[in-house]
């Protein structure tokens, strides 16, 4: 799939833009001054598959608790910072990998720069973000209401700010929880500017809402090439929106590795238990780092030959199910049996390939 070339920013010991794979990011939801349990929660993330990790820094005490953090993670640490510039130049202190700030709500140009001037020294990226939620009520009175247009404008205004003292180690993200606005704002500024793009559907929604939405959004900005990493906002566990981001991403083509899981929809011939099976299924499979495609069917009529496609598959019937490896049935197994005969099969997958 094509993507847009931007500008490589390193963060930590990850690579972002300039062609590097798409970076997926979570957000931990613990309060950052709990050191055990923001650390407890980034790890079983670092697990999930996230990447890149933001904190949020509402006090001088959680930025102070970023150092003990930082050492005890493995992926980069992002330092959420909002109105007190004081607290953006302590999270670099105390071992944020990036910043993410708004420079239109630290204040004025002196605080802001004050920011930039630790960025710099320390070589420190910057996510200059604005959100739908807080344009500048001189970009809504110009475009009458909040637009992309607007979205994009508030952005460049604040990239350009920061180069003008000097600096340009940036990624940018704009966001909205308005999908469609969300897609056309970034189909506009991946056209005006090189620097890496975060991107997501802001304020999303819980993970059903938030699910869809962000499928939408991110596909279609993915599907344009534009993006370098990506988070799902879900009102949920965290975990839950790498599981998503990497979906998303696999089913673009833009990650390989981890199984997919195809299952049919439920009908008048199925007659086992098609929706707890196929959910242990997709719960078992987070397990594997395999890149395969295992399909769960409820029909011995239809399924064989709908699991065709797929490297491993289940099918079952009235107290009894196959077992299909690449298309052809392997074995027949009672209805309690198929659990275990599938995952015994991606162990020997796992131990031989």
């Amino acid at each position: 799939m094509y993507r847009k070339k931007t500008k490589e920013i390193q963060i930590g010991e990850k690579r972002i833009g300039g062609g590097n794979p798409i970076a997926i990011q979570s957000m931990t939801n613990t309060r950052t001054e709990d050191v055990a349990a923001t650390v407890k929660q980034i790890l079983a993330l670092e697990e999930a598959g996230c990447d890149i990790i933001r904190c949020a820094v509402p006090t001088m005490e959680a930025a102070e608790a970023l150092a003990q953090i930082r050492s005890q993670i493995s992926i980069p640490l992002v330092a959420d910072i909002h109105f007190d510039y004081r607290l953006a130049i302590a999270a670099m202190e105390h071992g944020a990998d990036k910043i993410r700030i708004n420079p239109g709500n630290i204040g004025s140009e002196e605080r802001v720069r004050a920011v930039v001037d630790v960025a710099k020294e320390r070589g420190i990226p910057i996510r200059v973000g604005v959100n739908s939620g807080s344009l500048e009520k001189e970009l809504i009175e110009k475009y009458g209401h909040v637009t992309a247009e607007g979205l994009v404008e508030s952005a460049l205004q604040k990239v350009e700010w920061i180069e003008a003292m000097g600096y340009d180690k940036l990624v940018i993200s704009i966001k909205s929880s308005d999908v469609l606005m969300c897609i056309r704002a970034h189909e506009l500024i991946a056209k005006q500017t090189d620097y890496p793009l975060h991107v997501g559907i802001t304020e999303s929604g819980t993970v059903l809402s938030g699910n869809i939405k962000s499928a939408i959004g991110l596909g279609n900005i993915l599907y344009q090439g534009i993006g370098d990493t990506i988070r799902v906002s879900l009102t949920g566990d965290p975990v839950e929106e790498v599981r998503s981001a990497k979906l998303i991403l696999r089913t673009l083509g833009l990650r390989k590795g981890g199984i997919t899981v195809v299952s049919c929809p439920t009908c008048g011939r199925t007659q086992i238990d098609l929706i707890g099976l196929a959910t242990q299924v997709e719960e078992m499979v987070q397990d594997y780092d395999l890149d395969l495609k295992v399909a769960v069917m409820g029909c011995v009529v239809n399924g064989p030959g709908e699991a065709r496609e797929a490297d491993l598959g289940i099918a079952g019937g009235k107290g009894e199910g196959l077992l299909i490896k690449k298309g052809e049935i392997i074995r027949k197994l009672p209805e309690d049996q198929l659990l275990a005969a599938l995952k015994e099969e991606l162990e020997q997958w796992k131990n031989h390939y």
